[in-house]
Formats: structure tokens, sequence, C-alpha cells
């Protein structure tokens, strides 16, 4: 296994939209146990694999009890409630604000041995779900955010670099 590198904001792979995983290789499960070291070493809830630089549609979750969630080609297919929380992201590090979210998502995706599951899930783990899937489309966090409220996050950004 090994850390990769986290891409962060204004590096173009992250504005891409991923390709869905035809075939469940080795290569792919490779992948996804170094984006869990990667997550874990980076004290992260979740990560994308565009995140990582590569544009395929694979996500992972901690799902706290239900330990490691990994969903290839995820779909939202039913969000219910709207609640607004903290959100922040690797990709934008030290970059925090207040993100309106779905309060529980059910999603289609396969999982790592290439079957297909349906899960629903609530609260933060629902918000990561969807923030992860975003970022499969290429939408950051701060794309939800005012467009005043980003630009000060930016500039904030900018600064630390």
């Amino acid at each position: 296994m090994a850390i990769l590198e986290i891409k962060e904001y204004g590096e173009p792979v992250l504005r891409e939209k991923a390709l869905p995983v035809k075939e469940i290789t080795p290569e792919i499960l490779n992948l996804i146990k170094d984006m869990a070291e990667t997550m874990y070493t980076a004290s992260g809830v979740g990560l994308a694999a565009l995140q990582v630089g590569v544009p395929k549609r694979i996500i992972l979750v901690d799902g706290e009890e239900d330990g490691l969630i990994v969903l290839i080609n995820p779909v939202i297919i039913k969000s219910e409630g709207e609640v607004v929380a903290e959100e922040g992201c690797l990709s934008v590090p030290d970059i925090y604000s207040q993100v309106m979210r779905s309060s529980k998502v059910t999603i289609k995706a396969l999982n790592e041995n290439g079957d297909p599951i349906e899960i629903t899930k609530e609260d933060l783990i629902a918000r990561a779900l969807q923030h992860e899937i975003d970022h499969l489309d290429g939408i950051l966090f701060v794309d939800r955010i005012g467009r005043m409220e980003r630009q000060i996050l930016l500039n904030k950004l900018k600064k630390k670099k």
C-alpha cells in the first residue's frame, strides 16, 4: 500500500468528471487500498479517486460503526430532508464552511467485489457520501456556498500557500 498525493484546490483534475469503472481489476483494488491508507493518514472522513488524481468513479467513506464504505460508480437514488452543517475537504485544506445537504440519502453502487449494493445513510455519513459523490462530478464544497463567502475563503487559502 502507498500514501497517494492529495490534489489541492486549483489543480485541474479536481474539476474533471470521473469516468465509470467498467471492470474491477487488481489495479482498481490496489487503488482502493492506497486511497484508504491515504484517507486515514490524512485524518479524512472520505476520499474520492479524483482527489488523488485518478478520474474514476470511486469513493471511500469511513462509516464509523460500519467501517470503511467503498462505493464504485455510486448514484444517489433518493434523498430526504435538509440540514446545514460545517464541511471541510482534504483538497481544500484548513477551510471550513456551512453547507446545506440532504439529511438522508440512498445510494446504488458496486462494492469492491463488483456486487451491486444499495445503502441508506443519515447525518454525518450521508453528508460525507454526498460530498464525495460531488467530487466525482468536479464539484467542491466551496461551490455550494455563497459567492462572497467563497471568495473570502479562497483568499484565505491563497494566503496560506
